[in-house]
């Protein structure tokens, strides 16, 4: 991997401590860095060599969703060696000259021209600011590559989404930008694709004549925590349905990509969004009881903390296929997956056996017991002929201890040039499509009560169309 320069703008910000840095620990221990690859944070307040440090080392510290192994102390003072510092304030053009200094001088010291990859872990509206900023000194163009890293989301809705493509077309070319949604480099997710078109055993399967409809579930047993003043500003809907429990579908029913490329997969992946047709007479929205109590949310807000809504696939393989939708916040359990329910066989002998003529199911569970499961019916171990579920399991407990965690994975392809798990301009804003019919449906959300699948309006939905929700099974891929 070529050498280069990570500028992080906004390195003191929660995004860099609990993201970015614990993932750039982990490709410092994997020795996954180039020797002479160089950081530069910033941040308005100055901070000198050994405070930077310091920091670095801090950070590690913090308890965080992705780190969750010991630091070790060599490895830690490696990576806060490579880290610089320049402050200063990012609406302030002089910054970026002296910025722009910072880089030429380490490019001269190494007789090399930097290739660069800026960072944002900024307020989104101060990107416009950044962006002409970068333009204007210089520093969007190199004589080296030059790569923008934003995270989701992007943008609030599909017009402010197309504003902030169309800013980013106006300063950067779109193999320039990367745009992260960590779902799209967890393990399960991209061995969907690997397990459906590496096999030649389920994939014909993958189709209205086999399958009889499809559950995407995204559950949390726990609350919002200290992001209420987030998380009020926004809702379970746009947090987690309008990205990852879409792109879980999208992984799960798009067409074979013709190779394993970037420009490939994300085409099919576009393509399937793009013929998702949500039902907004079907949108429920709930709030758990207890919400409004929660830090830095409002006395009487009417955020939603679940959601649950119908569509279907508007594509001659899966018509006639609904697809139910379902995620939040203090729920019964948490629990992520994509469960294909097959029709039963016309073929299977019954015999008036309980149980015998229910379906089997196709379960990608992403989060937690990690695996690819297929709910199958056996015999019970008796004397009696009857008849139970069983799993045929694939679990990466078993095989993958070391898997990377999904934000290595993608800061890593984002420093080898590999586009093929980030969101292009599109994709993005064909999920906002889908979101914003919903969205104007918007109704007060039914409170429920914590512990609990939702309010019960969501059952109610799913089983006027003689089907009910999927209780996820704890009884494959076990910890």
């Amino acid at each position: 991997m070529d050498s280069f320069v990570l500028i992080i703008l906004g390195i003191t910000s929660n995004l860099a401590k609990l993201k970015l840095i614990p993932a750039l620990y982990d490709l410092e221990a994997a020795h996954l860095l180039p020797e002479d690859m160089t950081i530069i944070g910033v941040a308005r307040s100055p901070k000198s060599k050994n405070e930077i440090e310091e920091y670095i080392k801090n950070a590690l510290q913090q308890k965080n969703r992705h780190h969750n192994h010991p630091i070790d102390e060599d490895i830690s003072t490696r990576l806060a060696k490579r880290v610089h510092y320049v402050n200063g304030d990012l609406d302030d053009p002089s910054f970026y000259i002296r910025l722009k200094e910072n880089l030429d001088d380490m490019a001269r010291n190494n007789n090399s021209c930097s290739n660069r990859m800026f960072y944002l872990a900024t307020f989104p509206s101060l990107y416009k600011t950044i962006f002409e900023n970068l333009k204007e000194a210089k520093l969007s163009t190199n004589c080296g590559w030059v790569r923008l890293m934003i995270e989701k989301p992007i943008g609030t809705n599909k017009e402010s989404a197309q504003a902030l493509n169309q800013l980013l077309a106006r300063y950067f070319e779109e193999d320039q930008i990367y745009r992260l949604d960590h779902y799209l480099g967890k393990e399960t997710m991209q061995n969907i694709l690997a397990f459906r078109f590496a096999n030649g055993l389920f994939e014909h399967m993958m189709n209205s004549e086999y399958i009889d409809h499809i559950q995407v579930t995204a559950a949390e047993d726990f609350g919002v925590g200290e992001r209420g003043g987030y998380y009020d500003t926004v809702g379970a809907l746009k947090d987690v349905g309008q990205n990852h429990l879409l792109q879980m579908l999208t992984f799960a029913t798009m067409d074979k990509p013709e190779s394993w490329s970037n420009e490939a997969i994300t085409l099919r992946r576009t393509e399937l969004l793009q013929s998702i047709k949500p039902d907004p007479l079907s949108i429920i929205f709930g709030q758990y009881q207890g919400y409004r109590e929660e830090t830095n949310t409002t006395n009487d807000s009417e955020t939603d903390t679940f959601f649950s809504f119908k569509a279907s696939i508007e594509n001659e393989r899966f018509s006639g296929v609904p697809i139910y939708f379902r995620g939040g916040k203090e729920l019964a359990q948490t629990v992520t997956e994509v469960s294909i329910i097959f029709k039963p066989s016309p073929d299977r002998i019954s015999n008036g056996l309980g149980g015998a003529m229910d379906p089997n199911v196709l379960i990608y569970r992403i989060q937690p017991n990690e695996g690819i499961v297929l709910r199958l019916l056996t015999k019970k171990q008796q004397h009696e002929l009857e008849i139970e579920h069983t799993y045929m399991q694939f679990c990466y407990k078993d095989y993958s201890l070391n898997a990377p965690d999904p934000y290595e994975r993608l800061i890593m392809d984002a420093f080898k040039g590999d586009q093929t798990f980030f969101v292009d301009a599109p994709e993005v804003e064909a999920q906002w499509e889908i979101t914003d019919k919903l969205s104007l449906s918007k109704t007060p959300p039914t409170v429920y009560t914590k512990g609990t699948w939702g309010p019960q309006t969501a059952d109610e939905t799913i089983n006027a169309d003689g089907r009910q929700w999927l209780e996820p099974s704890l009884l494959f891929c076990k910890l």
